[in-house]
């Protein structure tokens, strides 16, 4: 009785992610929406999908076999169901559609509000291979050379070929304190094996100084569940601090992403009245996201914007907005490349899934996805720079600033 219950479970999970699949897209939009609900409760009693074209009997043939025959017991059917998920998921073959089982998903939400145990680190696939889009500011990854771009070779004795992002991660968080070897390759470069001890990650999403000169420098780590309201804080004090104010430089380098409303909330400082970006559907409507509010820096004579190719999704997004509606100037590194959009639902039993459901154009509708964005001013941070602990390319666009 037990087994047949489990069953039954297992199909609701299944045929719910299916179901969410093609309807939850309509209501919510955005980069990761969190939105907690149960799944629907719906007993099943056959093994077929709702078009008939499937035969499942396959599934619970091996399933069967593996309870009764294999070797190892006690088998761990949650790590089984978890598994068939997230097998399903992965055969989509897109790396940003992807399965979160409970600790995994846990970890992420964390992330997003800027505070983990880990190594500090975004993670993604690109051209098949797991890398680091960008070691978050002052974590031990980046203290411990990690650079964006960088492919991940190997995590302690484990090759990552064929490794998705979920499991990448299950592998490297761990508790503060503790350490986790990676094999590391950047371009071509011989491989070099890195031990990264593990600490309490905590990221402020947004800070700013004063450059002098009527310059202000804002940069933004992550766009998370505080950001909003960090940004605000920023813009607020710099307002009330500086009593000049020519020219901002916004830095968005090493910033994976998250929120795409805090890409458009951030744009609304900047102009008012137009076109952030568009979200285009599977059917190729697109839908426009335009500014309302008057914004505090419509009338800066020069916005600057730093990219890098760790800078990917929401900060791709404002970068693009504020080049083609107010003409800032990009400087640094062609960006990442990630013109994709994500909902993200929650399960009652903690686990989450998130999956791509739309793509998002620039204000030009460019479709960046795979491509990135050229800066306008190319400027390359060197071994030099870096042993020297020279910020060349923000430096350029202190120089650039100092015009106005």
């Amino acid at each position: 009785m037990k087994f047949q219950k489990f069953q039954r479970i297992l199909i609701t999970f299944l045929i719910a992610v299916s179901f969410f699949y093609g309807g939850y897209y309509f209501g919510k939009r955005g980069f990761v929406f969190e939105v907690r609900k149960n799944p629907p409760q719906i007993e099943i009693t056959n093994k077929l999908p709702a078009n008939g074209e499937l035969d499942f009997s396959l599934f619970w043939e091996v399933w069967d076999m593996l309870n009764t025959t294999y070797l190892e017991r006690p088998i761990d059917q949650k790590a089984m169901m978890y598994g068939a998920i997230s097998g399903m998921v992965q055969a989509l073959g897109d790396p940003y559609t992807s399965f979160l089982p409970p600790a995994v998903n846990e970890s992420f939400m964390d992330s997003m509000g800027g505070k983990y145990e880990g190594i500090g680190a975004e993670l993604s696939i690109k051209d098949g291979n797991l890398i680091i889009v960008s070691p978050f500011d002052g974590s031990p990854a980046k203290n411990a050379g990690a650079r964006p771009g960088d492919k991940i070779l190997q995590i302690e004795q484990t090759s990552t070929a064929g490794m998705s992002t979920s499991e990448a991660v299950a592998l490297i968080r761990g508790d503060s304190g503790t350490t986790v070897k990676l094999v590391l390759q950047t371009g071509n470069s011989d491989p070099r094996e890195v031990t990264i001890t593990r600490g309490v990650i905590t990221v402020a999403s947004v800070t700013w100084e004063d450059k002098g000169d009527g310059t202000a420098y804002i940069r933004i780590s992550r766009f998370g569940t505080d950001t909003n309201n960090e940004w605000d804080k920023a813009v607020s004090e710099l307002n009330v601090k500086m009593e000049e104010l020519d020219a901002v430089i916004v830095d968005v380098r090493g910033n994976p992403g998250g929120y795409l409303e805090s890409a458009v909330h951030i744009s609304e400082d900047f102009f008012r009245g137009k076109t952030v970006l568009y979200e285009e559907t599977s059917v190729g409507k697109q839908i426009p996201f335009e500014t309302s509010k008057v914004g505090v820096f419509k009338d800066v004579p020069a916005v600057f914007v730093l990219i890098d190719q760790g800078s990917a999704s929401a900060s791709e997004i404002l970068a693009a907005a504020l080049k083609d509606n107010i003409g800032a100037k990009l400087i640094g590194a062609k960006s990442f490349g990630k013109g994709t959009i994500q909902d993200a639902k929650d399960f009652k039993d903690g686990s989450g899934i998130h999956i791509t459901i739309a793509k998002w154009l620039t204000p030009n509708k460019v479709w960046v996805h795979g491509k990135g964005i050229e800066p306008d001013v190319p400027v390359e941070i060197t071994d030099e720079d870096l042993n020297n602990q020279i910020d060349s390319q923000l430096n350029k666009a202190i120089e650039m600033a100092k015009e106005f």
